[in-house]
């Protein structure tokens, strides 16, 4: 059996940009994609703490130590600067793989510098 889990969150981040006519998707900081294990294209689900928006785009890669977290095209409708996220990638494991499973959670400070990684929720 095949089971749907959390592989990688980035916690709090805050909006940098939002805008609408960009090609659609949510520029993330180099350094806090490589943290959390999430690729370029990769598909990740954004839940906006502000409004209570949650919507799914793909991340493109940031300059490193920007800060930056853009929501881009469709979904800059869903986020204003300012705006506190979380960004969330998952995985598909099957029950030998949840034996040594751990996502990858991130925490960063006020201006989306990485703080500090964990494997479970303090």
């Amino acid at each position: 059996m095949q089971r749907t889990f959390l592989r990688a969150k980035l916690h709090r981040v805050t909006t940098t940009a939002s805008e609408v006519d960009y090609e659609g998707s949510c520029e993330i900081d180099g350094v806090l994609l490589d943290a959390a294990g999430i690729g370029s294209f990769e598909q990740i689900q954004i839940y906006n703490i502000n409004n209570g928006n949650r919507f799914i785009t793909y991340a493109i890669r940031g300059k490193d130590n920007s800060g930056v977290i853009s929501v881009n095209g469709a979904a800059a409708h869903k986020a204003d600067v300012g705006d506190l996220l979380i960004i969330a990638a998952y995985a598909t494991y099957d029950e030998k793989e949840l034996k040594d499973y751990a996502p990858r959670l991130c925490y960063v400070d006020e201006n989306n510098i990485l703080v500090r990684t964990d494997s479970k929720i303090r």
